[in-house]
């Protein structure tokens, strides 16, 4: 298989490029050079914001583009526009924020999708631009050569978004650390090398169409999450589980302040822990323990000396440590 990844050093991008040359696939990786490519890719340049920043793709044929994108989604329309017929298959790792909020639990690919986006738009909204970007790619590919992963919360090594390096940094620190509860609320979410392998399967067996990528429902708890953060930091951390409510009357934001944690019972777990992925299950999905996953993130943290890298685009994940031992009662 031959495989064009537009970006590929960072993250998903990153994920998707490994595991090909993982398979044997002939790779190539388009980006700006800010990062390391994977070793074992063909890199290209460009800078898909600037005029011919897409020179390097004048020549070449690919089974497959993947594309993580996710600003103005023009970038996109102008990268799928000019592959459309040297490439069998695009691939747009999207969000589930493309729904119209709040999708109700158990939302499917058919759930509404929020309105106002446009394939040759500047960059807006985030939902808008990611739904945005997947009309530019079936717009180019047309439904049956287009893939439109509806991705939601991504795990895992080369995390840029701050979510689980935050926790583990935190747990690391030792001492009374505040878990939001329940212990038995159910997550949902994806680590970014099973997605890679969804992604690298899906290319194989020539699927389309759009598909909710994410752990079935229940797929590890919140306690099953922090339980794995204390076990591989070997800090002697204290989890303090802390009522929801209580959590909230201290103006705690859930998802930001609170990585991956969002009240049960309310919109923001319905739209976020409880998808219907029964489509991506059926068509390969498999969905390793979230102890491994905790684990290599670690690893790779330590690896790079324990601090990630932050995208300058997404809000900074974390609770002040004075706000945590306020409501811990330690102050």
């Amino acid at each position: 298989m031959r495989l064009l990844v537009l970006g590929g050093t960072e993250f998903a991008g990153r994920a998707v490029a490994e595991a090909a040359t993982g398979r044997g696939w002939e790779v190539t990786v388009l980006n700006r050079g800010r990062q390391s490519p994977v070793p074992g890719v063909r890199s290209l340049r460009g800078d898909r914001t600037a005029p011919g920043g897409l020179a390097a793709l004048a020549d070449g044929t690919w089974d497959a583009v993947v594309d993580t994108w996710s600003a103005a989604p023009r970038a996109v329309r102008d990268a799928a526009r000019l592959l459309r017929n040297r490439a069998e298959r695009y691939v747009y790792v999207s969000t589930c924020s493309v729904y119209a909020w709040a999708p109700p639990a158990g939302y499917t690919e058919e759930a509404p999708l929020v309105e106002g986006a446009e394939a040759d738009a500047d960059q807006t909204d985030y939902p808008q631009d990611k739904l945005g970007g997947e009309l530019a790619a079936a717009g180019a590919f047309g439904p049956d050569r287009s893939v439109l992963v509806r991705s939601g919360l991504i795990l895992g090594p080369y995390e840029n978004i701050g979510r689980l390096p935050w926790w583990l940094g935190r747990i690391a620190r030792g001492g009374p650390v505040l878990a939001p509860g329940p212990r038995e609320l159910p997550l949902q979410y994806v680590d970014v090398r099973d997605l890679a392998a969804w992604i690298l399967g899906a290319v194989e067996r020539e699927l389309s169409g759009p598909y909710n990528l994410m752990s079935p429902q229940g797929h590890a708890t919140m306690g099953e999450l922090l339980d794995a953060c204390v076990r591989v930091t070997g800090a002697g951390a204290e989890l303090r589980w802390t009522d929801p409510d209580t959590v909230l009357g201290a103006g705690i934001e859930p998802w930001t302040q609170l990585p991956v944690w969002v009240p049960p019972g309310s919109d923001m777990h319905d739209a976020l822990h409880s998808a219907d992925v029964s489509r991506a299950v059926a068509t390969g999905l498999s969905c390793r323990p979230v102890t491994e996953t905790v684990a290599d993130t670690w690893s790779w943290l330590q690896s790079i000396g324990g601090r990630a890298s932050q995208r300058p685009d997404r809000t900074a994940a974390g609770l002040d440590p004075a706000v945590e031992a306020k409501v811990l009662g330690l102050i």
